[in-house]
């Protein structure tokens, strides 16, 4: 039998990291989360380094940035690994004797990469066009189901709901659980383990199962807030937003139904988690496992008008990260909360860390259990008119958009909910001088076309578009033939 550790990596897809009860949320119910943060460390300055799904998953997956790995765009049929030099984590636990299995989404590419893991069992919410049918869309089948998983009607990238159409077994959160139980249940005694366990949600569609909907009562659910800083239809951020999502119809009624849906998927989650948790203490494991929890970014949900990723305030970028460590181990403190700057890359270093594992020279991030701490964060994400970035020192953040050149200053530390915008206010005049200097610093590739004599000029407001004409990149039917052309992404 192995006395290393074994890990378990958990992550949840558009998860603000506001969205705890230990993080003080009024609404949200997450006992699970709640539990293991009293179990270990909550770091309540982590960010992901680039708001999107595939570019924060290759950070996570690599401990590098997106400058290292390639990404900062959303590259669909970019090839995962991206270089032979760049190994992921489960690669390099592999290399070091453990076994490795993941279960839910990899987004990665081809869809069949195993990305240094011995076994997926795969979710890619309705993507057969760009590989193989995946496992999750195989076991609907098997099912007698077979094509049926957007049949409920709602789309991957919209706030439209209604409950989950299928029995809850069926539902891909409960289906993910069961493909990692199995694989623990399944793994070698003699080899230590790990497990990447992967959810799809809260990522729209927004179709939780009607038992989580009815945990929340409609009139409970807590209304966005709003800065006092414009967000115009055509101007960034909101100009971003709506070429895809079109909120301007909602009212109060649909803001709620679509907050309820969103926080019932995370409960959902957290009990299903615990189904994980009880498999891994009932084969005896529980105490010699380190868990990690955190999602690849977060979500807008309405506040200052705004909805889902790809923007750096507190919301879409901030995400949560709870660390428990396996029993006794010091280095990991027991119900403490820690306040450096953290990020996806640095996921992977602390876990090799902890292990007592060489942390490959590939790797950009920091163990976070270690005495380094960054002095800055550095988050990317788009070209071009999309260009969005930011710089965080820990208290304050900037946040800059190439279209129309805009620049804007919070406070995090004394306004967490942004709600004002300090650009050129006389008494942090030097906190923005000394962040956009350090923004100018970390350019690169076409970044270097915004700036003309060490000023920062942007490019001209953003294009006019015409309304998106696919229902936020509605799925069909995907019986009897999946999917062939340039579909869902």
């Amino acid at each position: 039998m192995s006395n290393k550790p074994n890990i378990l990596v958990i992550t949840g897809d558009h998860w603000p990291a506001s969205l705890l009860g230990c993080a003080g949320h009024d609404v949200i119910q997450t006992p699970t989360l709640d539990h293991l943060s009293r179990n270990g460390v909550r770091f309540t300055n982590a960010y992901t380094e680039c708001p999107v799904c595939i570019p924060a998953r290759r950070t996570l997956l690599t401990g590098t940035t997106p400058r290292t790995h390639g990404d900062r765009t959303f590259q669909v049929e970019l090839p995962m690994p991206p270089m032979s030099d760049i190994p992921t984590f489960a690669q390099v636990f592999r290399d070091n004797g453990y076994q490795a299995y993941a279960a839910g989404k990899l987004h990665v590419y081809p869809p069949r990469v195993r990305a240094g893991f011995d076994e997926v069992m795969l979710s890619e919410e309705g993507r057969p066009q760009l590989g193989p049918t995946d496992d999750y869309e195989i076991y609907l089948g098997d099912q007698g189901h077979a094509g049926e998983q957007f049949l409920h009607g709602m789309s991957n990238n919209d706030y439209v709901t209604r409950p989950w159409h299928l029995d809850e077994r069926h539902h891909v959160t409960n289906w993910t659980t069961r493909q990692m139980s199995r694989f623990i249940q399944r793994r070698d005694p003699t080899r230590p383990s790990l497990w990447y366990l992967s959810y799809t949600h809260p990522h729209p569609p927004l179709v939780p199962p009607q038992t989580y909907l009815d945990m929340y009562g409609l009139g409970d659910i807590d209304l966005p807030y709003h800065g006092t800083w414009p967000v115009d239809h055509d101007q960034m951020p909101a100009w971003m937003n709506n070429r895809l999502i079109e909120t301007s119809h909602m009212n109060e009624d649909d803001i709620r139904r679509a907050r309820r849906a969103f926080y019932a998927l995370c409960t959902h989650i957290d009990h299903q988690m615990r189904v994980v948790l009880g498999t891994i203490r009932e084969e005896g494991l529980l105490d010699n496992t380190i868990i990690v929890f955190l999602a690849d970014h977060g979500d807008m949900l309405g506040n200052h008008n705004l909805w889902a990723k790809r923007m750096f305030y507190q919301d879409s970028a901030a995400v949560p990260m709870i660390l428990v460590g396996a029993k006794g181990d010091k280095r990991v403190p027991v119900g403490v909360t820690d306040n450096r700057l953290v990020g996806l890359q640095d996921v992977m270093p602390t876990i090799l860390d902890l292990c007592g594992i060489e942390i490959p020279e590939s790797v950009d991030g920091l163990s976070m259990v270690g005495e380094e701490k960054r002095s800055h964060m550095y988050g990317e994400y788009g070209e071009g008119f999309e260009a969005t970035r930011m710089i965080h020192d820990g208290r304050f953040k900037l946040v800059y958009y190439a279209a129309g050149n805009r620049l804007q200053l919070f406070d995090v530390e004394n306004d967490p909910q942004e709600l004002t915008d300090l650009i050129s206010q006389p008494d942090v005049i030097e906190v923005q001088q000394r962040l956009t200097g350090l923004l100018i610093t970390e350019c690169y590739g076409s970044d270097l076309d915004l700036i003309q004599d060490g000023n920062l000029v942007g490019l001209a407001a953003p294009p006019s578009e015409p309304p998106e004409r696919g229902l936020s990149l509605q799925r069909g039917s995907h019986w009897p033939v999946p999917p062939q052309g340039t579909g869902p992404s």
